[in-house]
């Protein structure tokens, strides 16, 4: 079936909506494309708030929350996003407020604010109050919001239906093909405009806080067209991951006072960051936690995880504001928090790297910033590079407000003055020919034992801690993962609602993302936020302050670089 819409967005998680909602008001004709329903996107997931500078609780400036941002990513954020984005998720939360969100709030009335994880005042002289929160479903409440707001504009969802090509042609983006699962249908959207907002891809881990449907599936489309990813060795793990699960417990647990103990019952957090302690940057509290467990100061029979601590807070205090993870620390490990500490260890969370944009959320196709004309992309599958080398607590949701509307208002203005273009007969070919191939596999290969291997793999070679030795495994065992993805065998033949063909479809999505970061650990050689090399310990500003651009041509990984955006903060050791 063909369809043609002016705009089209693909995901419908915080910045899909957010793309499509502003692209509406806009007064053009917006389509969403999403393979799960709406408010089951992974944006629900997210708990602990939107970090912006109000002021609520005590003094706050935008400048401190850009400052806390850059220092966070280790210098590599570009410092004319993270300007933008500090001024404007101010607008963006009281905008958020005003369509309904139910945010805590304060005796005053106004917005409650908790700290979080590298946010500061006076440019880092103690943690602040900066994060609005819905008790710990910020997420969820920003989605349903959200969801609420498209109804009202009349979108136009295709829910469960996965792209499977995104049409860039002569240097442009002109549509858009996708499986419809209920019928196995393969479809055609034309646009004038196309807006990438479909998530991460921490399905690549075996430990991960992602939903089983984050597999990069459209930064791995973009991938084999030959066109770059950015920065894709910067790969968030989050400190508290419910052991040995790694479903996220909220860094709000720390902000409103929860502390890491080790087997001594230390708090080992005052060792390496003295001043904030707890609340330092998600990429040093990892570090910090695999240390202390690989020094023998783990906690259990195997010594192999620590504990969050939450016994000294008042009971009131963990129902009302930590409902969440309450009940997900009863669930799964028969654990009370307001009796017992919690066993935690990191989990993969969130990819800092993804389908590099301007500010304005245009796509780029290379080393020189040239845009691919009415192709847009926003949220955790782009990088405009708000986070550099470490997200901050926070800064996810608000990137998905502030650059997920820049990239839907962007698009409209663009659909506004540009025509439809034509679709050649086959442009379903390349998606047909792959889908039926792996419909009639017949191989030896499970996907399922695939992908299990995949994940243990990037957890054994690319995971908090790294070395030459690790990353080149981690390469070789890709390598082969990809060349027994051929041989795979599919039993289910049917065509509808055939999710053993996706779930394979999405392995190979999984093989490409996993293939480009791997690579770029490789090849970056110094510890930079996220990314630790134990052979390569010291930030080396000299050789790498500038970003990874990783690309595919003809069956080799190649790299450009592109300099990063500097300030007014200059690039400073990184203590806390």
């Amino acid at each position: 079936m063909a369809h043609q819409h002016d705009v089209i967005v693909i995901g419908a998680g915080g910045s899909g909506l957010t793309a499509a909602l502003y692209a509406a008001k806009q007064g053009v004709d917006v389509a969403v494309i999403s393979k799960l329903y709406p408010t089951r996107s992974h944006t629900g997931a997210a708990q602990g708030g939107i970090g912006a500078a109000l002021g609520n609780v005590e003094e706050d400036h935008w400048e401190w929350h850009m400052f806390d941002t850059i220092k966070g990513g280790d210098y590599l954020t570009d410092q004319d996003a993270a300007e933008i984005f500090a001024k404007e998720v101010i607008e963006a939360v009281l905008e958020l407020e005003h369509m309904g969100l139910p945010f805590d709030r304060l005796p005053s009335g106004k917005i409650a604010q908790r700290r979080f994880g590298g946010h500061t005042k006076e440019y880092g002289k103690a943690a602040v109050h900066r994060a609005a929160h819905a008790a710990d479903r910020t997420g969820h409440m920003i989605l349903q919001t959200l969801y609420q707001q498209c109804v009202k504009h009349d979108l136009t969802f295709y829910n469960e239906f996965h792209v499977t090509d995104v049409i860039v042609e002569d240097g442009m983006a002109k549509g858009v093909v996708a499986y419809e699962l209920a019928t196995g249908e393969l479809h055609t959207f034309q646009a004038k405009a196309i807006v990438i907002a479909s998530g991460g891809y921490g399905r690549a881990w075996k430990v991960t806080s992602n939903a089983y449907t984050l597999t990069g599936d459209l930064q791995a489309i973009l991938y084999r067209k030959g066109l770059p990813l950015e920065d894709m060795e910067f790969y968030q793990f989050h400190p508290t991951g419910l052991f040995p699960l790694g479903i996220l417990l909220t860094e709000g647990a720390r902000g409103e006072g929860g502390i890491l103990r080790n087997a001594l019952g230390e708090r080992f957090m005052e060792r390496y960051a003295p001043t904030i302690k707890d609340l330092a940057p998600r990429d040093m509290v990892a570090r910090a936690m695999y240390l202390e467990v690989r020094e023998g100061r783990g906690v259990g029979p195997r010594k192999d995880h620590v504990l969050l601590d939450l016994t000294h807070l008042p009971a009131e205090t963990i129902h009302k504001k930590l409902p969440d993870i309450s009940e997900f620390a009863w669930i799964y490990q028969g654990v009370d928090p307001t009796k017992q500490p919690v066993p935690v260890m990191p989990t993969a969370h969130y990819a800092m790297g993804g389908i590099p944009t301007t500010l304005n959320g245009e796509v780029i196709a290379d080393d020189k910033n040239t845009v691919i004309a009415g192709l847009y992309a926003a949220g955790e599958v782009a990088c405009v590079s708000l986070h550099g080398a470490n997200r901050l607590g926070t800064n996810s949701l608000g990137d998905l407000v502030v650059f997920g509307r820049r990239a839907g208002t962007a698009a409209a203005k663009f659909a506004k003055s540009a025509d439809f273009h034509d679709l050649s007969p086959d442009v379903t070919g390349d998606s047909r020919e792959r889908l039926e191939r792996i419909r009639n596999s017949s191989g030896k290969e499970s996907v399922a034992a695939l992908r299990g291997e995949l994940q243990q793999a990037m957890q054994d070679y690319a995971s908090v801690f790294r070395t030459e030795e690790l990353l080149a495994k981690g390469v070789t065992a890709v390598a082969e993962l990809h060349e027994r993805y051929e041989n795979i065998g599919v039993q289910d033949k049917g065509e509808r609602y055939n999710t053993e063909l996706m779930e394979a479809l999405e392995l190979g999505y999984l093989l490409e993302v996993s293939e480009a970061t791997v690579h770029s650990c490789l090849n970056r050689k110094e510890s930079r936020g996220a990314h630790a090399r134990e052979d390569y310990p010291e930030r080396d500003d000299k050789n790498w302050l500038k970003h990874t651009l990783v690309y595919k041509k003809q069956g080799k990984v190649g790299f450009m670089y592109k300099p990063v955006v500097l300030g007014k903060f200059e690039p400073k050791a990184r203590t806390y």
